[in-house]
C-alpha cells in the first residue's frame, strides 16, 4: 500500500512528499479507515477539464477529481489536482497557495472517507474536516 505523487505536464509542486503521505495516512486513521494505494497528479486545468468531460460528463474546470476505489476500510483512489485552479483560487480566497495545495490534497482523501460536499451542510463538514486536517498537519511540523 503506497500513496505516490506525480506531476504530468507542470513543475512538481513543492511538497515533502514523505511527511505529506504520512499526514494523509494519519487522516486517514483519525477516520478508522486504513490507506491504501492513493495516487496524486497534479496537472494542469485542460487536463482536468479532458478528465471531467470523458469521465464525468462535466465540461467545466475544477481544482480537484476524486476516483475512490476504496474496499471496505481501505481507503485507495486516484486525485487529479489541477494546479492552476488551487493557484487561482490561492489567489481568489486570499490564502497561501501552499496552504491551499494541501487543502485540496487533503480534500481527495476525506472524500474517500466517506465525506461529500454537494450540499450546504456537507460542505461545512466538509471545511470543518479541512481545517481539523490543517491543523494536524502544522501539529506535526510539515
Amino acid at each position: 500500500m503506497a500513496i505516490t505523487f506525480y506531476a504530468e505536464n507542470i513543475d512538481f509542486p513543492k511538497i515533502k512528499k514523505r511527511e505529506t503521505a504520512n499526514w494523509i495516512k494519519n487522516v486517514v486513521k483519525n477516520y478508522g479507515k486504513q490507506a491504501g494505494d492513493i495516487s496524486y497528479l497534479f496537472c494542469t486545468d485542460e487536463k482536468i477539464l479532458e478528465i471531467n468531460r470523458q469521465y464525468l460528463q462535466h465540461d467545466f474546470y475544477t481544482d480537484i477529481i476524486t476516483f475512490d476505489y476504496s474496499e471496505g476500510e481501505r481507503m485507495s483512489g486516484d486525485i487529479f489536482i489541477s494546479i492552476d485552479t488551487v493557484l487561482s483560487n490561492s489567489i481568489q480566497y486570499h490564502t497561501d497557495f501552499e496552504e491551499e495545495l494541501y487543502r485540496v490534497i487533503i480534500h481527495g482523501v476525506l472524500h474517500l472517507c466517506g465525506l461529500n460536499d454537494k450540499s450546504d451542510s456537507e460542505s461545512k463538514q466538509m471545511k470543518e474536516a479541512e481545517e481539523r486536517a490543517l491543523k494536524l498537519r502544522k501539529e506535526s511540523g510539515n
